[in-house]
């Protein structure tokens, strides 16, 4: 049935004026090598442009081809099998070599502790575990040899992959991998407490980070510059898949560095690259932008936190290019709704844009589960190819997060417009609620990034005997400014806001708790807060009206 517009429900029927592809992601990497084989595939973007490696398209099939038989020498398909690195082109070659193989992958945040890293392997009942020597100073090899001793989990450098394809039986006949069959197994990135393992899918991952670098214009055989963490969904799945599905060549960057990036947009002529908010506001404060030649950029995406409204302005105007909004995460393959590069200015800086191709979308009451009227805030909830399949030995967990009918509920509230344009309006766990009145922190962060002297915030709820809970401002000044006055601050919210939704207690940070991707961690500022190590100022409202 066709969508009848407008809207008088916050229902979004899936668009299914594209198709889906039925492939697997090792299909999908022989299927481009064929096409172009002399193209550049990968490409190595350490600092120095001589020491940059290169693969054709041609010479990464056959180098994964390679990888998968050593790794079906060792393993078996359906074995899970961990990468705890940062970025390098070798994970690339590994992430598609377990694709061919059919080969579970399990990403790991090189930066984790060894109990965390030992949970996660624990937890997938991981084989084996690729690790890169060393990371931030820490010896990740004998962390890895200690924790494998333990588990049963074969440890292994990233380093040596030409010895480990050297033992390969290159008379393995690789097998054929269905489409809906566990691609990786993504652990969420613990912005409201333990992560769990999604259980994500070649058909899923595959068609997604396809139609998000299609709706972003990247275009085909064009360059991706990826400084995403790959042990992200983000890097792994929608930035590596969707340069893949459009032909494309792919730049690894080790780790995030501003000058590095901008280097990268001039030398290998960069199209497209996904940044966080962090990330851009890091970019644009570098001494070299504007001696810096980024006429080949035409699209950057963003999302994975808040961005206000302000910073997309900023961000066109100072790269002139265009920007797209993603929102999504991790149980739906990354994306599940993008604003397009022809969207207005204003849909472009207030919305998430519209549901991707086959996403199946409605916002309900998370009380009674009643599809809610247009422009009433709901749980955002999505239907289609691109959920995951389960959380990985969780049944309890998958249940509470997809309902029997197929709709998963991703804890995000929001709204949706009589065109099917998504707005956020926060996580239903970071709604505050005071005197029995919900407040969305979001609203309330658009308006202090906007004030000259704030260049983060971060809006909590802080349990109060009175009012239930209190609002809570912590801020990271502006460089170059003077510390803000809480009173000035707290004037400039009534201005702009409510009185009730006026924050009452602030706080100045330097940086704030985030997970990998750049999200802010705000149950550990509530701790951080809960526990006076965090220390919150009083606002005296009257005085500061006067201010």
């Amino acid at each position: 049935m066709a969508q009848s517009f407008p809207l008088t429900q916050s229902y979004w029927q899936k668009d299914i004026s594209e198709d889906l592809w039925e492939v697997s992601a090792g299909d999908l990497l022989r299927e481009v090598a064929a096409e172009c084989p002399k193209r550049i595939a990968l490409v190595d973007g350490v600092e120095d442009v001589h020491a940059r490696r290169r693969w054709t398209y041609q010479e990464l099939l056959q180098t994964a081809e390679t990888l998968a038989r050593g790794l079906l020498s060792e393993f078996t398909q359906g074995d899970k099998i961990a990468i705890v690195s940062p970025n390098c082109a070798e994970w690339v070659l590994l992430q598609h070599a377990m694709s061919l193989a059919g080969i579970v992958l399990v990403p790991v945040n090189p930066a984790y502790g060894e109990q965390e890293v030992a949970t996660i392997l624990s937890q997938c009942d991981a084989k084996a575990a690729f690790y890169k020597p060393e990371y931030r100073g820490r010896n990740l090899g004998a962390m890895l040899e200690k924790i494998g001793e333990k588990l049963a989990c074969k440890a292994i450098s990233i380093e040596a992959l030409d010895e480990f394809s050297e033992g390969a039986d290159l008379s393995i006949i690789l097998p054929d991998i269905p489409p809906r069959s566990i691609l990786q197994i993504q652990f969420t990135s613990g912005t409201t407490g333990v992560p769990k393992g999604a259980c994500l899918h070649h058909f899923g991952a595959v068609n997604t980070s396809r139609f998000v670098a299609k709706r972003a214009g990247f275009p085909v055989g064009g360059v991706w510059v990826n400084a995403m963490p790959m042990f992200h969904i983000a890097g792994t799945v929608v930035t590596s898949l969707g340069t893949l599905a459009q032909r494309g060549t792919y730049v690894i960057v080790p780790g995030f560095d501003p000058e590095l990036i901008l280097d990268l947009f001039e030398t290998e002529k960069g199209n497209v690259s996904l940044l966080v908010p962090t990330m851009i506001l890091a970019m644009m404060e570098s001494p070299s932008f504007a001696k810096r030649n980024l006429s080949s950029v035409t699209t950057i995406l963003t999302g994975a936190a808040d961005v206000p409204k302000e910073l997309v302005y900023r961000t066109k105007e100072a790269f002139n290019c265009n920007l797209v909004i993603l929102f999504g995460q991790t149980e739906v393959n990354g994306v599940v709704s993008q604003t397009r590069v022809e969207d207005s200015a204003e849909d472009q800086s207030s919305t998430l844009g519209l549901p991707l191709p086959h996403a199946e979308v409605c916002l309900i009451d998370p009380e009674t589960g009643e599809i809610q009227p247009i422009g009433e805030a709901g749980e955002i909830c999505v239907r289609g190819y691109q959920n995951m399949l389960a959380y990985y030995n969780a049944e309890e967990a998958t249940k509470k997060t997809i309902r029997e009918d197929g709709w998963l509920c991703t804890g995000d509230s929001g709204v949706m417009d009589e065109r099917g344009y998504i707005k956020i309006t926060g996580r239903l766990k970071d709604m505050i609620i005071r005197g029995g009145m919900n407040i969305y922190p979001r609203e309330i962060e658009e308006v202090l990034f906007n004030h000259p002297a704030i260049n983060q915030a971060s809006v909590i709820g802080i349990p109060d005997p009175y009012w239930g809970e209190v609002i809570a401002a912590i801020i990271i000044p502006e460089k170059g400014c003077e510390s803000p006055n809480f009173d000035v601050l707290f004037s400039h919210c009534r201005a702009h806001l409510s009185p009730h939704k006026s924050p009452v207690k602030w706080a100045i940070v330097d940086d704030f708790p985030l997970t990998p991707s750049g999200k802010v961690q705000k149950f550990a500022l509530r701790d951080l807060a809960v526990k006076g190590d965090l220390i919150l100022h009083d606002i005296d409202k009257k005085s500061a009206l006067k201010a």
